[in-house]
């Protein structure tokens, strides 16, 4: 009996998980040495404690730029030159280097500049030309600068846009202090929920990127409902953490997709966008 038809009797037998379990254990330990030696650089060569930054990987950003194409009705070839336009913005990552490197929090962050779904972020603005962004959670503001990057290229072309950045977090957003990105964003610090129950404006793109618990979640989107403009884009980011935009979607009647991120060479599995439209 030849090896093929040995392997075939033997998968009928109650040998079958026996008979497997080598292979089964070679294919578990190379993904788990691939991911502990991801791991053990990343411990040796970052600095990041939380809200990591990191590449995606090429399939990923693929179905990035064709999730913003469906969600904004654009042509795909466009959200890949938009993406392309902000990862080739050398102004905005020389800033952000810099500022990186002379910030009071620089023993906790990385200096080079990784965008990874916030190129999503971008190219949503640059579709949509909105107005009014408003952003919940801050940090250190990287995707503050994404967002008023988006927002100064659109002005630039006769649609000007400002982005409201609510953090409770009096350090936060010291990567959006500098000209020409400060010159577009308002940096607000207290409860979100409350500073958007304040807002005067309308609000053409919402990003919530906060507390990521259910019931915060809830309220902000319950908070912004009223302030929405017509037509407005609803997203969240750590779409993985919840389902309540896509619960809020079909409540108020909007469609709703999700994205889910692959980044590359990190030990985080990454996380994702969700829209609601």
């Amino acid at each position: 009996m030849d090896a093929t038809k040995l392997r075939r009797a033997i998968a009928r037998t109650r040998l079958a998980p026996v008979a497997a379990f080598p292979k089964r254990l070679a294919r578990v330990a190379r993904h788990d040495a691939r991911v502990l030696r991801v791991s053990a650089r990343w411990l040796v060569t970052s600095r990041e404690h939380h809200n990591y930054t990191y590449e995606l990987t090429g399939l990923s950003r693929h179905h990035l730029s064709w999730f913003v194409s469906v969600v904004c009705d654009v042509p795909v070839a466009r959200v890949r030159g938009w993406f392309a336009e902000i990862e080739g913005d050398d102004e905005l990552r020389r800033h952000i280097e810099r500022a990186t490197a002379g910030a009071a929090r620089r023993g906790l962050a990385d200096r080079q500049v990784r965008y990874a779904r916030r190129i999503g972020w971008y190219a949503m603005v640059r579709a949509t030309r909105p107005a009014h962004v408003v952003e919940t959670g801050v940090d250190k503001g990287l995707g503050s600068c994404v967002l008023a990057a988006a927002l100064l290229r659109n002005a630039a072309e006769g649609h000007p846009g400002r982005v409201t950045s609510l953090d409770i977090n009096p350090e936060a957003g010291y990567l959006a202090r500098a000209a020409p990105w400060s010159g577009v964003v308002d940096l607000v610090v207290g409860d979100s929920v409350a500073s958007i129950g304040a807002l005067d404006r309308a609000v053409d793109l919402f990003l919530h990127d906060s507390d990521h618990s259910r019931a915060h979640e809830r309220r902000e989107f319950d908070a912004v409902e009223p302030k929405l403009a017509p037509g407005a884009l609803l997203l969240t980011d750590n779409v993985t953490a919840t389902n309540v935009l896509a619960e809020h979607a079909e409540r108020t009647g909007r469609r709703f997709l999700a994205y889910r991120e692959t980044p590359a060479r990190h030990w985080y599995p990454g996380d994702g966008i969700g829209v609601a439209w």
